[in-house]
């Protein structure tokens, strides 16, 4: 089985290593989102690549999901003491990444290359793919006015009420070599648990991609569990914008394009209405607390999908 995975943020990662934990390096390509990249004390910052290919390679930090482990943070204290921004936690090794990612874009190399040789240099033997290499930028409707997407969810904490969003520039962008290819290849396309509005849904707006997956099985695993996320700010976005969070609310965001979807023990009372639609559902707990979760859940998920295959 050949396998398409969505990522971004700290579900999908999850997700996505477990799936790299059942699938060999060429059943499985992970696309993950780009829309909140932004450049910050001149570097670019590339928040769900790195998560992804943090977590795939067993350097995330283990408390946070994001980052690395064991860092220290000596360059971001400096800039503070020098009145300069320390809003965004870059930790000293984590810089190291975004110092050389800036480098080699500056010269003129694209996001995708970049992305496969620090694949290579982490040991990482999956295909991880950003979702574009032109600048496609999430950007947050708030009462307060638009903003972007990181200076909603880190400097201002996801507090301004959102009102809706806008990917700038993904009408004009090209989907990055090798992703058109790989949901032409797979068998199936996993949505990772990530954040429907702000980590799928960018992908999803890249021109091909979507159409590519109207004739593929498509799974996506909820990222809501008894109305709340997991992680950030996903539950409370589908509230402020007059949508009831829950699992069922994220299957009528995804609406046609599924053939299957996954959804957490504590929300089974929702299941008999996802199945009047003609959708098969899989109920497991899918919380992903341990490393032996991420693996079972990907395991659940793809047993599951095996029969919208055949």
């Amino acid at each position: 089985m050949r396998v398409a995975a969505l990522a971004g943020g700290v579900g999908g990662a999850k997700l996505v290593d477990g799936l790299a934990q059942c699938l060999s390096p060429d059943k499985l390509t992970i696309i993950v989102n780009t829309g909140d990249d932004f450049d910050h004390l001149r570097l670019r910052i590339c928040p769900d690549l790195d998560t992804v290919c943090y977590t795939l390679a067993g350097s995330a930090n283990p408390e946070t999901g994001w980052g690395r482990r064991d860092e220290s943070w000596n360059v971001l204290e400096s800039v503070s003491e020098l009145g300069g921004p320390s809003w965004f936690r870059l930790g000293d090794r984590d810089l190291g990444t975004h110092l050389e990612r800036t480098r080699r874009l500056n010269e003129g190399e694209s996001l995708s290359e970049i992305t496969s040789d620090f694949c290579r240099a982490w040991g990482i033997e999956f295909t991880v793919l950003p979702m574009t290499d032109d600048d496609v930028s999430t950007w947050v409707y708030t009462e307060d006015g638009e903003i972007t997407f990181q200076e909603y969810f880190v400097h201002r904490q996801c507090q301004p009420r959102v009102t809706g969003f806008r990917f700038e520039n993904a009408e004009h962008a090209h989907p990055a070599p090798g992703v058109i290819e790989s949901l032409q290849n797979a068998d199936l396309v996993i949505i990772c648990p990530s954040n429907p509005w702000v980590s799928i849904d960018p992908i999803l707006a890249i021109p091909g991609v979507r159409s590519c997956m109207d004739s593929l099985p498509v799974v996506a695993v909820s990222p809501i569990i008894g109305g709340k996320a997991v992680k950030g700010p996903a539950a409370k976005m589908f509230a402020e914008l007059g949508i009831e969070p829950s699992t069922l609310s994220v299957f009528h965001h995804y609406g046609k394009m599924l053939g299957g979807f996954v959804l957490d023990i504590i929300d089974v009372d929702q299941v008999e209405s996802i199945r009047t639609h003609g959708i098969q559902t899989l109920v497991t707990n899918t919380l992903m607390k341990t490393t032996g979760d991420r693996q079972r859940l990907a395991k659940e998920v793809l047993e599951f999908s095996e029969n919208l295959i055949n």
